[in-house]
């Protein structure tokens, strides 16, 4: 049962590909390895992966290609025939997107575009991919559940995840592909992005330079360790997307279907006030931050919070992990990869 894993050097898809490689699942992993951040991570990641599939024996191999390289995409299907995929390359960062908007355009669209035509042409058993909390924009009804609709995107990264979302559900339909979209809430942990707040603060607090603290520090976050995350994932993945027996047209649930796909937020259902989570990171390291307060960032939200309950009656599984223990495994592990 090979899974095709795209972004496996990424910080979501190096632990979904350490995990399934742990329990004896066959693992294809695609990625570019681009420069958005530093390139050296990305390579330690995948020694890990390598290191990993050597000791318990089972297989990962890595294609180093690009999603909107139709051929390298097609190929990847056709010579390694994954029964499951999750598509977890994209790029990311809000900001970013402002910045760089053909960058999302080419993966976040017209690569998407490719992974579901390889999966319609390989009649892929099960398609999951990852879609964003970004999605609710400006919606202020707290907390986010996923029949809330998502019309007002704030963000360029925000629209395209929102845009993949409606061509996998088009595929379901058109094609019976059992698809399901997965909206991350603010994801951290060990192996993390560096251009993510936790390793920012954590590099600057140890440098002895001030943290940036946007929206004047009035932010609130619904943190979720990574660790919940991968487990929520494979269990998504171990479950096909089905169709919505109780699905009314009429009345349309924007989260489920009368196709095989399905929507769900993955978070901690904690919200935390963005302070509570520096505390945190002060506590872990002993070292209390010097703090720059700015105005909110373009593209950003001041709140967001996450309603599990669909999620956790799929699966069984709910995120647990506390901000204060996650965020101490993290700056343990930062310690250790830096030596510091």
């Amino acid at each position: 049962m090979t899974v095709l894993v795209t972004g496996a050097a990424g910080f979501i898809g190096f632990h979904l590909s350490k995990r399934l490689i742990e329990r004896g699942t066959p693992v294809i992993g695609f990625d570019n390895l681009n420069s958005y951040y530093d390139p050296r991570l990305k390579g330690a990641r995948l020694k890990e992966l390598e290191a990993v599939a050597n000791k318990t024996g089972n297989y990962f191999s890595l294609i180093k290609g690009d999603l909107e390289d139709q051929e390298a995409v097609k190929d990847a299907f056709t010579k390694n025939n994954p029964r499951k995929v999750v598509n977890l390359a994209a790029q990311a960062g809000v900001r970013y997107s402002i910045e760089n908007p053909s960058a999302y355009v080419n993966s976040n669209l017209v690569g998407f575009g490719h992974i579901l035509e390889g999966c319609r042409a390989n009649e892929v058993e099960h398609m999951v991919y990852a879609s964003s909390s970004s999605v609710y924009g400006g919606n202020t009804n707290l907390p986010f559940i996923e029949n809330q609709g998502v019309d007002h995107p704030v963000s360029l990264y925000a629209a395209s995840k929102k845009a993949n979302e409606l061509m996998a559900h088009s595929y379901s339909h058109l094609y019976n592909l059992p698809s399901t979209g997965l909206r991350f809430f603010t994801v951290y942990g060990p192996w993390g992005r560096p251009d993510m707040a936790l390793f920012l603060f954590t590099r600057a607090i140890l440098s002895g330079e001030p943290i940036q603290i946007f929206n004047q520090g009035q932010m609130v976050r619904d943190f979720t360790y990574i660790d919940d995350i991968i487990e929520s994932l494979i269990r998504v993945l171990d479950k096909p997307a089905t169709p919505d027996q109780n699905f009314n047209p009429k009345t349309p649930n924007p989260a489920t279907s009368w196709a095989p796909h399905r929507i769900f937020n993955i978070g901690n259902s904690n919200p935390t006030p963005l302070m509570d989570y520096i505390s945190a990171v002060e506590e872990a390291l002993g070292i209390k931050a010097k703090k720059e307060f700015l105005p909110m960032q373009p593209g950003d939200v001041p709140a967001t919070a996450a309603d599990t309950n669909a999620l956790e009656a799929w699966t069984g599984f709910k995120p647990n992990t506390s901000v204060k223990e996650g965020v101490a495994k993290f700056v343990a592990w930062y310690r250790r990869f830096y030596s510091l």
